[in-house]
């Protein structure tokens, strides 16, 4: 069995594309790839890429506390940048928001819809 899990904040009326925020499967949540949107409006809130990698991971933080998880359960991370040559800026928020044991993480230099900097998945452990 397959668990759907979207964004607390996601507007009813607000389709991304044809996929789900999460899936929660065997103890897993495998979260889409999400960016600097404000689930509210339904906008992107383009900024600094300090800026976007943070509303990026509160917005996978918020996915993940749905489906009863933390970022300190988070196993492996898959990062697109727009520009590799963001990497310093975006590493130091993200390393903001894991201590302890960090996830295993892939980061790649990515086209990126929508004018964004940043785009980030997961996968993590339920407790």
């Amino acid at each position: 069995m397959k668990e759907q899990i979207n964004h607390p904040d996601r507007a009813e009326n607000f389709v991304t594309g044809a996929y789900s925020d999460g899936l929660l499967i065997d103890g897993y949540i495998y979260v889409s790839g999400q960016a600097c949107i404000d689930f509210k409006t339904s906008k992107f809130m383009l900024g600094t890429i300090e800026e976007e990698t943070r509303r990026t991971l509160e917005n996978i933080k918020a996915i993940l506390s749905v489906a009863g998880a933390t970022l300190n359960d988070v196993v492996k991370c898959t990062v697109h940048l727009a520009d590799i040559s963001d990497f310093d800026e975006y590493n130091q928020i993200y390393a903001e928001y894991f201590d302890g044991i960090r996830p295993t993480r892939t980061t790649v230099q990515s086209v990126l819809a929508e004018n964004l900097k940043v785009e980030i998945d997961c996968i993590a452990k339920v407790p």
